[in-house]
């Protein structure tokens, strides 16, 4: 196996055995960028000088014989939604074309700590508002698999980089299914941690009780290598839990057993399910019965619900959180004003794309006087009902699992003109952000036009540990995560 096809543990393993060095996994990386990235669109920045500058004194310490942290030299990719001290962090939008951020957010203080090289800032929907990529002010991210298709969002420049190989580990956030649906368009593993349990200090805010950041990598494995690095308590950040970080890589190869395995009554009769989703999931729920788990239906009865309760909660928080991009408080300022109403009025209408606007009127609708008890009150006592659910469920089952998306990966555009039909592509995913949940998404098929096929895991909150054991039980019976993405066009390949 090359090197730019292994994983991110057996490009640990070779770091560690001088069979290669940073450096040269961070040259292999940029070369590979280099290469394809035109057509792909994954990368929105990148600083080579001083990626190599970190590879080299990784490097170095490793020379020294000095120990290393876990990630040891790895190159890791951040979703442009987080900020890193002298590194643009736009967000994908022309909002904040200019900003560069004066500090390192938590995560990237532990990513530091953990010895990983920072390679790049990755595409995104603007404001992480969309579930294609498409709505990123920069460029569209197409999916490595098939150049048509859209690699989810709106960690799409994530999922795309770790899938093409231009990375081996990558970092997304998470706030209606953001990691787990591009993570199964794509082909890779997405995991979002339960909610608090990584540090959301230095997160640019969408919706600020439904965000969390999280890993993407090949396997499991490289997503539970990940969250070692960034998981645990900060002080900095009030919603962060104040609890242990379990030793997720110690037994992640310990099969769990007796595994009850819970599916969903409700999801069963879901509209738009395209039926190799449906097949997918049989499948996957047969390999769990063969390595002796327990399936068994489970009901969340609220979850019908879930769709019209997110759509009612993010945009009102992303109201509150995007009301300081005025042209006088933060970002970008309009040159063409006569006063101070039409400055504010013209900067968010040049600053904000279609989709962000959509939101932030959804958003000032609902907590309007007159609507805030019909709309925003009442949506967050449905999201207690869904919480109550899972909490009935989870004492019948150790994990549930369900389909990421509806469908594979859809064509670039086919949604366009129609955002509710994309906003239900976050049926399966948007339960765990409004309960808080973890939740993982691995391959698990490829459908007839040649697109990946994920399968999610949802656990009880704080429950990272059994449910990375449950996905590579999963993982290590089958071999949907070997697969890389097809030669598209002759320009496209792997060496």
């Amino acid at each position: 196996m090359s090197t730019i096809e292994a994983t991110a543990g057996e490009l640990l393993a070779r770091l560690k055995s001088r069979e290669t060095t940073s450096a040269e996994l961070v040259r292999l990386c940029l070369s590979q960028i280099d290469a394809h990235d035109g057509e792909i669109g994954a990368f929105l920045h990148l600083d080579r000088d001083d990626a190599l500058r970190q590879a080299e004194a990784i490097d170095a310490k490793r020379a020294r014989g000095e120990s290393l942290g876990v990630l040891g030299g790895l190159p890791v990719a951040v979703k442009d939604v987080v900020s890193q001290r002298g590194q643009p962090c736009t967000c994908g939008s022309r909002m904040l074309q200019r900003y560069i951020p004066p500090y390192d957010a938590t995560i990237i203080e532990k990513l530091r700590a953990a010895d990983a090289v920072l390679l790049g800032r990755t595409n995104m929907d603007e404001f992480a508002m969309g579930s294609s990529t498409e709505n990123s002010a920069y460029r569209v991210t197409r999916n490595p698999w098939n150049r048509e298709h859209s690699p989810g969002g709106s960690s799409g420049g994530s999922a795309a980089a770790v899938a093409a190989r231009m990375v081996p580990l990558s970092i997304g956030s998470d706030t209606g299914g953001s990691i787990r649906q591009p993570a199964s368009f794509c082909g890779v593993t997405g995991l979002k941690p339960t909610y608090g349990r990584v540090s959301r200090y230095g997160l640019v805010a969408y919706a600020s009780s439904l965000d969390q950041l999280g890993p993407l990598a090949q396997d499991v494995s490289g997503a539970t290598r990940l969250l070692q690095a960034i998981a645990g308590h900060d002080p900095l950040d009030s919603t962060s839990i104040a609890r242990p970080v379990p030793d997720y890589l110690s037994r992640l190869e310990q099969p769990l057993e007796g595994v009850r395995i819970g599916v969903v009554e409700e999801y069963q009769s879901a509209a738009g399910m395209d039926p190799e989703v449906s097949a997918s999931l049989v499948e996957a729920l047969d390999v769990y019965r063969a390595l002796g788990a327990d399936v068994r239906t489970v009901s969340l009865p609220h979850a019908k619900y879930a769709v019209a309760t997110y759509y009612i909660i993010a945009p009102c928080e992303a109201s509150s959180n995007l009301a300081r991009y005025d042209g006088v408080h933060f970002g970008h300022r309009t040159e063409q004003a006569g006063n101070l109403l039409d400055m504010y009025c013209k900067t968010r209408a040049e600053g904000f794309g279609p989709e962000v606007k959509r939101r932030i009127m959804i958003g000032t609708y609902a907590l309007s006087a007159g609507y805030y008890d019909a709309y925003y009150l009442q949506a967050l006592k449905v999201r207690r009902l869904i919480r109550q659910d899972f909490d009935r469920a989870f004492e019948q089952v150790d994990v549930i699992a369900s389909p990421v998306s509806p469908t594979p990966a859809f064509r670039l555009g086919a949604m366009a003109d129609d955002p509710l039909a994309m906003y239900l592509s976050d049926l399966f995913t948007l339960t765990a952000n409004l309960a808080g949940l973890p939740g993982i998404s691995v391959p698990a098929g490829i459908s007839r036009t040649g697109l990946p096929i994920g399968l999610q895991l949802l656990a009880a909150p704080l429950q990272e540990e059994p449910l990375l054991r449950a996905a590579r039980m999963f993982e290590k019976a089958t071999e949907w995560h070997t697969k890389r993405p097809p030669l598209v066009g002759s320009s496209f390949h792997f060496p």
